[in-house]
């Protein structure tokens, strides 16, 4: 019964990630920290790293701490947290940089409607070059009109 109480809060923690991610995306990537930002929104120069990346490092640093006190205080709650925010951070490399944005040429043909719809809806959010405006910002949520297209054009194709 413990296990599964472990299991629960790791999944309830990669669920708040999301609206964190959401969160801190729209009001400090796109406010306070778009000096870190915008160069993600810029058209593709060439470098494989960004100074975006470093939010690859502020969003792991929650997740270390509660690793490393939940280890040394025998704290198992505190590790199930922390699997769950890790987990999300290792899906957002897959969608986000792998899937989406392509930094490696892997995953590239799929034809998974939640996936088409997900890669659209982020490609609308890139359509803001400014940090005004911006919509989807989100990773794995997003408005529905994105999945219902993605279903009405896998409908059509049928």
């Amino acid at each position: 019964m413990q296990l599964l109480f472990y299991i629960l809060t790791g999944l309830a923690a990669f669920v708040a990630m999301e609206m964190v991610a959401w969160f801190t995306h729209k009001y400090i990537m796109h406010g306070l920290l778009w000096s870190l930002h915008k160069d993600h929104h810029r058209k593709d120069d060439g470098r494989f790293f960004e100074k975006n990346d470093f939010f690859f490092l502020i969003f792991a640093i929650p997740g270390m701490l509660l690793f490393l006190l939940g280890t040394l205080y025998h704290l198992p709650y505190l590790i199930a947290v922390a699997s769950g925010i890790t987990l999300y951070g290792a899906t957002y490399f897959l969608v986000h940089d792998i899937f989406v944005h392509q930094r490696f040429r892997w995953l590239r043909h799929t034809d998974n409607f939640y996936l088409r719809a997900l890669r659209r809806a982020h490609k609308m959010h890139h359509k803001h070059i400014g940090k005004e405006e911006g919509e989807c910002f989100g990773m794995l949520c997003f408005p529905a009109r994105y999945l219902i297209d993605a279903i009405k054009k896998e409908k059509t194709y049928s």
